[in-house]
């Protein structure tokens, strides 16, 4: 049995590691565990791995986010995969610090590259996961914000939720995505990064009045 699982992101030197191209992160994670590398083919970068009798097609677009779809539509035809069987990691701004989501379908919530595959495929009914990038960023510099490269305290955060993440691919291989939604959605919601050094604010000074 076969899966498609697209991470979502853009090329070159200068996104690496960005908020945005967190898609990316996550399949690089999952090929490194399973000991499998990317290969430069047409439309994107492409990698093979197995667990469980599960064949995962790991796909990074090279077509930029904006047009990921050609690569998704390609990619599902090439290797005659149903959009069942079809998940999409992608970032999102609505969602906090480290939040995760995952929906059978829906829609692109104002992502770019959401938008065009749903545009190229026809349809929205495809699995997705959504993880929070946050939205702390002053008026006028979302760009900068999504672009830009995690900080040292997100970055900590973040590469703990990757693994859940890679977890939540496994799962869907195996159990499908309303299985994997319940075992895992409610475990993967965070507060803010912000809300979190509150309560560790509160919780040291409640630790010094004891002591």
């Amino acid at each position: 049995m076969k899966y498609l699982i697209v991470g979502l992101g853009n090329i070159g030197d200068e996104y690496s590691d960005t908020r945005h191209n967190i898609g990316f992160t996550v399949l690089d994670a999952f090929a490194a565990e399973s000991a499998v590398s990317f290969r430069d083919r047409r439309y994107g970068f492409i990698a093979e791995a197995k667990h469980r009798g599960r064949n995962f097609v790991l796909l990074k677009p090279s077509t930029y986010m904006n047009l990921s779809g050609n690569a998704v539509r390609y990619w599902l035809k090439k290797e005659n995969i149903p959009v069942e069987k079809l998940l999409v990691i992608v970032d999102d701004l609505a969602l906090p610090l480290g939040s995760i989501r995952m929906r059978p379908k829906g829609s692109d919530g104002g992502h770019n590259g959401l938008a065009h595959i749903n545009s190229v495929l026809g349809t929205n009914e495809y699995a997705r996961i959504r993880i929070g990038i946050g939205n702390e960023f002053r008026k006028g510099n979302q760009v900068n914000y999504v672009l830009g490269r995690w900080t040292g305290e997100e970055k900590d955060l973040i590469k703990e939720r990757i693994g859940i993440v890679v977890d939540m691919i496994k799962s869907f291989g195996v159990v499908g995505t309303e299985l994997t939604m319940t075992a895992f959605n409610r475990m993967s919601k965070l507060p803010a990064l912000k809300d979190q050094e509150k309560e560790g604010k509160k919780e040291k000074e409640a630790d010094e009045s004891r002591s």
